[in-house]
């Protein structure tokens, strides 16, 4: 199992643990010999299920190259399940997603999923987002450990390099998982509720963050709650309820959830 895969095994969102991440055959480039290199991605009549439970069924649309989409629904709507497909790290039961390659895809999380008994620093975990440059098993260079320094005081972590992980605050914590996607630097980026519990200045922070990626032209996908923030920062939004209920821009999909 390699350094990241035992610090962070995403959950499901029955609470279920699921293998470290693996590429599903279902998901492209796999099941077409190429990703995409600008960053869409395309759903086919995706359908989940864990057990005998259809946590999503037939869903099937499109994230154009550099959109910003938010997606919404009740508690078991499938949303999180919606991002875990995305990724590949849970295993499809029917359809198929296309995307850009898994080297160009950076997926976070909810922050329950994050081990904070690992003995890992927060220059370690920012580091884990170098992974493409340096490998699993190589020891960063001085490049390497310069970027890190940089995108932690990008996002006001400077001189918290060498605390635990335990030892941050919720907020800190977020701040230091959205360094390493600044420093993974993909195409493609999936947000499983990365601003619940943490502070107003920390939202204000990530949001900047998320609105930059957005202007440099990549896609962004956030499973959210806040439906007053959707509507202020996200044109576009998925409304799932196991299936798509509504799937364009924000208040058009907003409307159909509150009909």
């Amino acid at each position: 199992m390699t350094y990241f895969a035992r610090f962070y095994h995403p959950r499901l969102a029955s609470g279920s643990r699921v293998a470290p991440p693996s590429l599903d055959l279902r998901v492209s480039p796999a099941a077409t010999g190429r990703g995409f290199a600008d960053g869409r991605v395309l759903l086919h009549d995706v359908t989940v299920r864990y057990g005998r439970r259809i946590a999503l069924e037939a869903v099937s649309g499109e994230f154009a190259a550099g959109s910003l989409t938010a997606v919404v629904g009740a508690n078991g709507a499938g949303k999180s399940t919606l991002l875990a497909a995305i990724a590949g790290v849970v295993r499809l039961a029917g359809g198929v997603v296309q995307r850009a390659a898994r080297q160009q895809l950076a997926y976070l999380p909810q922050l329950a999923a994050i081990d904070l008994d690992y003995p890992l620093t927060v220059s370690e975990l920012i580091t884990l987002g170098g992974w493409r440059e340096f490998g699993p098993f190589r020891s960063p260079g001085t490049v390497l450990r310069a970027r890190v320094a940089e995108v932690s005081e990008m996002v006001g972590l400077a001189g918290r390099l060498g605390r635990r992980i335990g030892e941050l605050s919720v907020g800190e914590l977020q701040r230091a998982l959205f360094a390493r996607l600044i420093l993974q630097d993909a195409a493609v980026i999936l947000l499983d509720e990365p601003f619940a519990a943490i502070d107003a200045q920390t939202i204000s922070v990530l949001l900047d963050w998320v609105a930059q990626w957005h202007r440099e032209g990549r896609t962004v996908i956030a499973v959210l709650h806040d439906l007053d923030l959707v509507r202020a920062r996200f044109p576009s939004t998925v409304v799932l309820a196991r299936r798509c209920v509504a799937w364009g821009a924000t208040e058009a999909a907003l409307s159909v959830m509150a009909a």
